[in-house]
């Protein structure tokens, strides 16, 4: 079985964050790991507190994870502080994992911050050179390039400005866009457009985490970078389009709409 690693923060509500991420990896039979970066008390409706993990605890989680099992993708998500990208970029590096996608999260669904707005220069010069797959949404985008995104051209302008500060490939997601959730991938020759329509729900609680996650999975699984990131955005799409009325918020997407449709196969989970 094919493995994954989250680096990322906890959502205590289930639907961003580690649990979105590992629910991820189990509806693509990826086996699922995770390190715990910060502790999120957070809801469908609002983000109540952080409370972050020591560095040194971030290190040795992930040591744990590397020194005994093979890792084929990593996704990392939240990172709130300078001192958590630190310690994760310099564990990156020694274990240099094949696949790195990296979600950089800077607000909460609700609109929450849940990264130090003065970590972002730590963002682009220590983690950001470490993704093979960037996947910014458009407000990320705009932070981490300065570039006012408003069209699709200036989508394309800002993926090749992050391109250049080092990572391997990008995504800029148009979920925050108006018409069809339109995301494009630069690979540093040329663009790909990802486009699906869009759903109208509210129910988007981790979204982004997801779509991230599937993306990693998919490339543990062995598929080329494309036909990734076109499989993820299927997926990711059907989990919005059967979103849950969880909550009082932003309610969750539905990341087993398929196995709870159509059930597990015969004989699965018995003795015979």
């Amino acid at each position: 079985m094919k493995t994954a690693l989250t680096i990322a923060g906890s959502d205590c509500s289930g639907g961003a964050g580690i649990q979105a991420d590992l629910k991820t990896f189990s509806a693509h039979g990826v086996f699922g790991m995770s390190v715990i970066v910060s502790v999120v008390a957070e809801n469908t409706s609002r983000v109540i507190d952080i409370q972050d993990m020591r560095p040194d605890m971030i290190e040795k989680q992930i040591e744990a994870v590397f020194e005994d099992i093979e890792v084929d993708a990593v996704k990392i998500g939240m990172l709130s502080q300078p001192e958590c990208m630190e310690a994760v970029a310099g564990k990156l590096k020694q274990y240099a994992p094949r696949h790195v996608v990296i979600d950089p999260v800077m607000y909460a669904k609700n609109g929450c911050p849940l990264m130090n707005p003065n970590a972002i220069d730590t963002l682009i010069r220590k983690v950001l050179p470490l993704a093979h797959v960037l996947t910014p949404n458009i407000p990320e985008a705009e932070k981490i390039t300065g570039i006012k995104i408003g069209s699709v051209d200036d989508m394309k302008k800002a993926a090749a400005a992050i391109y250049r500060m080092g990572c391997k490939h990008v995504v800029v997601k148009g979920g925050h866009a108006a018409g069809n959730a339109l995301d494009i991938l630069f690979d540093g020759e040329s663009f790909h457009s990802f486009d699906a329509q869009r759903i109208e729900t509210k129910n988007t609680h981790g979204t982004g985490c997801t779509y991230s996650s599937a993306i990693a999975s998919n490339l543990a699984l062995g598929f080329g970078l494309q036909e990734a990131v076109r499989r993820a955005k299927e997926y990711v799409t059907t989990a919005i389009r059967h979103s849950l009325p969880i909550g009082k918020g932003n309610g969750p997407t539905h990341h087993f709409y398929s196995l709870y449709k159509n059930g597990l196969e015969k004989g699965m989970g018995t003795d015979e």
